[in-house]
């Protein structure tokens, strides 16, 4: 239920905030993968949360950039 609210929360946003959002998580997921190779990540399944946000977020501007044609 949790990952239905964010993908409503992204078909609402704009093209420009989800880029936004899209280069934010791509930041987060470097760190995480940094943290993780210095051992300093206690939990390492953020990495794949973060990695599917990621695809959900591509999917959404995918989705906006078919409906404009």
């Amino acid at each position: 239920m949790k990952t239905k609210g964010y993908v409503n929360e992204l078909v609402g946003k704009t093209a420009d905030e989800l880029q936004q959002d899209l280069v934010s998580a791509k930041k987060e997921l470097f760190n995480l993968r940094f943290q993780n190779a210095t051992n300093q990540l206690d939990n390492t399944a953020r990495i794949k949360e973060v990695r599917k946000n990621i695809a959900r977020i591509q999917t959404v501007i995918t989705q906006k950039a078919r409906e404009v044609k």
